[in-house]
């Protein structure tokens, strides 16, 4: 059997060779000649995983060791007889950590108060959503939901709507995937109206996806006063397409790593050996383990050297030096 595998995905190369043969590539070499014998792949949301890539080939199964699977055309996956398995709540802990140190360094600059007299709006009550929730509650904050799948199938109590969080959040991040049709679409769903109906000018936060906020919308938000600050990890173009001045406006700007802490990534890896291994009936294999926390995470940091560098991008995310989350 035979696994394509990107090969920044941390902790499952040396297992797999256990059960497979494994040809580790990176995300640009992991073209349709590459996994066209392929059994199986492993991937990032850098690999699009459609008809171009796949038609013809052998692979029957796909692990992508990320939350989100926007990047697997599904619906021709499925025409196609190839099955797929996402990693749902792997990093999320990660990216609640990530969101809390750009809270305390928020406050710490007098941007927000962290106290009950602040607001905060959490947009999507998912894995990352309930965990926001529960740090925000921690951290003294006066906590809002708005998840409107959930409000419709009634399955969460205390949710309100995104024209509440408007009216009295002095927070609002967002923690929902991208979609562009369905009842729920979130593609720009923070747009030009949703700024202007902003009523207490909040720290805005995105660590969802770029598209989730429409760019020029929110660059304008920030220069016209409609937001306070913002919070920017995902970007509307990335990897080859950053804008430059919301780059340089926003207070903390980072390369789509706010999910990349070693204990998110282990759990990934793992998640998708467990899929792999059960759809091919192979026995069991164990991920590695992460490598002991060295220093606090600085989130200063990975915004300075993505300000300072944009246009690594790419190489700032595949080379990122992956955290512990304590």
């Amino acid at each position: 059997m035979k696994i394509v595998v990107d090969e920044n995905i941390p902790y499952l190369q040396e297992p797999l060779r256990c059960v497979a043969e494994v040809t580790a590539l990176p995300a640009e070499a992991i073209t349709a000649e590459a996994v066209h014998d392929a059994d199986a792949l492993i991937v990032r949301t850098r690999t699009r995983c459609d008809g171009t890539l796949l038609g013809g080939s052998h692979v029957r199964f796909i692990a992508t060791a990320t939350i989100g699977y926007d990047h697997i055309d599904t619906t021709w996956c499925a025409a196609h007889g190839i099955a797929w398995a996402n990693a749902p709540g792997c990093n999320a802990s990660s990216v609640c950590q990530y969101v809390e140190c750009a809270l305390r360094l928020m406050a710490s600059e007098g941007v927000v108060t962290l106290s009950p007299a602040t607001a905060i709006g959490i947009v999507g009550l998912g894995h990352v959503g309930t965990l926001v929730k529960a740090m925000s509650e921690r951290l003294g904050l006066r906590t809002l939901c708005c998840d409107p799948p959930l409000a419709d199938m009634k399955q969460a109590a205390c949710l309100v709507d995104l024209k509440t969080l408007a009216a009295e959040c002095d927070i609002i991040t967002f923690h929902v995937p991208l979609t562009n049709d369905g009842p729920y679409p979130t593609w720009h769903m923070a747009d030009g109206a949703f700024f202007a109906s902003l009523q207490r000018h909040p720290l805005f936060i995105n660590t969802s996806r770029g598209a989730v906020a429409d760019t020029l919308a929110l660059r304008g938000a920030l220069g016209n006063g409609q937001i306070r600050q913002a919070v920017i990890d995902v970007w509307e173009g990335e990897p080859d397409t950053l804008d430059r001045d919301l780059l340089r406006m926003a207070r903390l700007t980072t390369p789509h790593i706010a999910g990349y802490s070693a204990d998110g990534k282990a759990r990934a890896s793992q998640m998708a050996l467990n899929a792999l291994t059960a759809h091919f009936g192979l026995p069991r294999v164990d991920a590695g383990t992460p490598p002991p926390s060295v220093a606090p995470y600085d989130i200063d940091a990975d915004s300075r050297r993505l300000k300072a560098s944009p246009d690594t991008f790419e190489y700032q995310r595949n080379h990122y030096p992956l955290r512990r989350e304590s």
